[in-house]
């Protein structure tokens, strides 16, 4: 069957051909979007700010992210690729391109469930309890401030 045994044929087939898989986070991001959205709720991602490629208005910023509200009626042109995300939206009346590459979404979540993020794994975050505790005071700190949800405005 396989080298070492019938449990083994796919991860010898997978070892020999020095398979490379694509990364998991942008469909990911897709599906759960889908889902939140499909729930009447309001896709909302976690950013990590500080990554390279990251183009977002800094003045919102807070401690190295930011949340994007990526629902429908908050963006325009919107873009979930496999390396990178891009949209329009506006920020307090003027209106911009967000450029994020995938590996900044740190957790994708519904804003109406805060405390329910999906937490995603990449080389910047490890999808730990940590993370998760990272999240909540990231997301905290964001209200604290009273910061302004994103939405289309035409």
């Amino acid at each position: 069957m396989g080298v070492n045994g019938p449990g083994d044929v796919w991860i010898s087939a997978m070892e020999k051909d020095n398979v490379s898989l694509t990364s998991n986070v942008p469909y990911l991001i897709r599906a759960i979007r889908d889902w939140v959205v499909d729930n009447g709720l309001t896709p909302q991602l976690l950013v990590n700010a500080k990554v390279e490629g990251v183009q977002v208005p800094i003045r919102f910023v807070k401690d190295g992210r930011i949340v994007l509200n990526i629902d429908t009626n908050a963006v325009v042109d919107l873009y979930l690729g496999d390396d990178q995300i891009s949209f329009k939206t506006r920020f307090q009346g003027q209106s911009m391109e967000v450029l994020l590459p995938v590996s900044s979404v740190m957790a994708i979540f519904p804003k109406e469930k805060p405390d329910e993020p999906f937490v995603l794994p990449d080389g910047t975050t490890r999808n730990t309890q940590e993370d998760r505790s990272d999240y909540k005071q990231a997301h905290a700190a964001g209200k604290e401030r009273g910061r302004p949800n994103l939405k289309l405005v035409e």
